[in-house]
């Protein structure tokens, strides 16, 4: 995201906890936070740009950020203007959502110098799991977080070029001690000789910073570091953080990244609560639980029925800002276990999907707890050697398999005028990539975040009838298109009432001897005929949407003599206009 200040929401380092009883106190009862003068909005596709602009103006904001591929502004407002202008946003057609910008404070555990033993290695059976794959420079792990020592000795050799989020700029180094923790739990150098070895060690680290010098991570520039390193190709992004408030702009980000193959790792938090942690409680997300050396739950890992999986968190001895070591706890640490793990499937079959990774790592665990799936342990605690052995024999369908696409507003038919919401529902068996919206056969915009939804600003065209389409889009490449929907736009006042063009049989016409007489008649309008009414000396015979008509009269029973043929047409805009053919019989 581009700005010049403190992007968005921040939130807590999961780093570890202090203490128990009070964490658990202030996850319960704490309000949520925010940034006092800053708010989130999803613009819609299409959406006309100085209306737009026009909708913050005229609330007192201004743009100070954005995430283009998502269409969402950071803005900027007066504190005092904030809560009038989230609900007019709220309201605005232009706008998908608009949402505070939450912060959650950080829960910091001391490190411990004389904790010498990487513990948590051979607990997930991780060098048994080298012995097929150990990582691969071409599989990447994203670790977003407050930057990663670029000179330490176990991570210098396999950083590759990142962002600062934060400053906008691309000095990645830690200013705050927690990302080169997370990043060598992950993938610190092994087999040098020195320090510790990470789970995926022969995989590259991209670095992201998104967080300010006091740990804080803020919800703009996480979405944004997820977007960035799934438009990078970075398969496996980590992010130790979470709050307690759920955010449309990451669940936007982590769809987008999915339907690129990019699967999102994130802390499940460490207050000992059941409460939904975000971003870890997204959906696509891998929320990771914490346990223990002797595989039971820790103490201070958050639980639900949200838990994905389950790794180390306890004592974790990993790489430490400055060049050193140091051993932590948190859930922040499970997470880049489980992450690296994901890096290993990946080295070892670089073709399968987001959705295979996540099941292998879920299939392949070592359950504890109670047997299946339970709150405290997801699908089990993570086994490098048993998800490396499931990856490798795994089998990677071809995917030719069309999304299915529709438009479901507005209707067939319709008539609209001014701004127009414009919705499509698409789906797809591994995830929609985009779907793009043509008009009049060409291609107005396109949706890369679900809910797809677009804005047309129909004043743009000539009133009358124009044709809407979806087209949607898999990571494959397979693309559907909807059905072509035709609509009525009618945005000036019309007075003009449709011209009747023919009646059948005409004014003056014998029917005599006729058992049956065929009444054909159609009509024109400067915008579009709505219906068709058709009277036979003054009763209702017939009525048809539409511009023609046809009616079978009975002559059984008519009396012999003059009989009136009367139609009358509609338009959309109610105007009306008859005709009259006087026939003998």
């Amino acid at each position: 995201m581009k700005a010049t200040s403190r992007n968005i929401l921040s939130a807590v380092l999961l780093v570890g906890l202090t203490l128990f009883s009070t964490q658990q106190s202030q996850a319960n009862t704490a309000p949520a936070k925010f940034v006092e003068d800053e708010l989130l909005v999803q613009v819609k596709p299409g959406a006309p740009h100085e209306k737009v602009h026009r909708a913050f103006a005229d609330e007192g904001a201004s743009v100070a950020g954005e995430i283009p591929q998502l269409n969402i502004r950071q803005i900027k407002i007066p504190s005092h203007l904030r809560e009038k202008a989230r609900k007019n946003f709220a309201n605005n057609p232009h706008f998908k959502f608009v949402e505070p910008n939450y912060i959650a404070d950080p829960t910091i555990i001391p490190n411990d110098p004389s904790f010498s033993s990487q513990w948590h290695l051979p607990k997930i059976f991780a060098p048994q799991g080298w012995d097929t794959v150990t990582g691969s420079p071409s599989v990447d792990i994203a670790i977003a977080d407050s930057g990663v020592d670029p000179t330490h000795p176990d991570l210098a050799g396999k950083l590759i070029p990142g962002y600062n989020f934060y400053d906008n700029n691309n000095n990645t180094s830690d200013v705050y001690g927690h990302g080169t923790k997370v990043a060598g739990t992950a993938a610190a150098i092994g087999n040098n000789g020195i320090g510790v070895t990470g789970v995926a060690w022969g995989s590259a680290i991209m670095p992201l910073r998104v967080s300010d010098t006091a740990g804080y991570g803020y919800y703009s520039m996480m979405a944004n570091a997820i977007v960035y390193a799934a438009d990078h190709g970075v398969r496996i992004v980590n992010l130790s953080f979470g709050g307690t408030s759920s955010s449309t702009t990451l669940q936007s980000a982590i769809d987008y990244a999915w339907s690129k193959g990019t699967i999102v790792f994130a802390s499940a938090g460490n207050s000992n609560v059941s409460t939904l942690t975000y971003p870890a409680a997204c959906n696509h997300a891998v929320a990771v639980a914490a346990t223990d050396s002797s595989d039971n739950k820790a103490s201070f890992s958050n639980y639900g029925s949200w838990i994905t999986v389950a790794a180390p968190g306890s004592g974790i001895y990993t790489t430490a800002n400055g060049g050193g070591y140091a051993s932590v706890s948190g859930t922040s640490f499970s997470s880049p276990i489980t992450a690296g793990v994901a890096a290993l499937i990946l080295s070892v079959n670089p073709l399968l999907s987001a959705q295979q990774v996540v099941d292998i790592l879920k299939q392949n665990t070592d359950d504890l707890g109670t047997p299946g799936f339970d709150q405290y342990f997801g699908y089990g605690r993570v086994n490098v050697a048993k998800a490396v052995a499931a990856a490798k024999i795994a089998l990677v369908p071809s995917d030719t398999q069309p999304p299915t696409v529709s438009i479901s507003s507005p209707g067939n038919g319709s008539i609209v005028k001014g701004s127009v919401a414009i919705n499509v529902a698409a789906t797809d068996n591994y995830g929609v990539t985009r779907v793009d919206l043509f008009l009049d056969g060409a291609l107005f915009a396109s949706d890369a975040t679900s809910p797809f939804a677009f804005s047309w600003d129909s004043t743009t065209v000539a009133d009358g009838k124009h044709t809407l389409q979806a087209q949607a889009f898999d990571a494959a490449g397979n693309s559907a298109a909807s059905s072509i929907f035709s609509v009525t736009v009618q945005n000036t006042v019309d007075t003009t009432p449709p011209t009747i063009t023919t009646i059948s049989p005409v004014n003056g016409s014998s029917v005599t001897g006729l058992r049956r007489v065929t009444i054909t008649t159609s009509a024109t309008d400067n915008v579009a005929v709505s219906k068709l009414q058709l009277y036979v000396d003054g009763i209702l015979k017939s009525t048809v949407a539409g511009s023609s008509l046809s009616f079978n009269w009975d002559q059984r029973g008519v009396a012999i003599g003059s009989h009136s043929i009367t139609v009358k047409a509609f338009d959309t805009a109610g105007n009306t206009s008859s005709a009259t053919s006087v026939v003998q019989r």
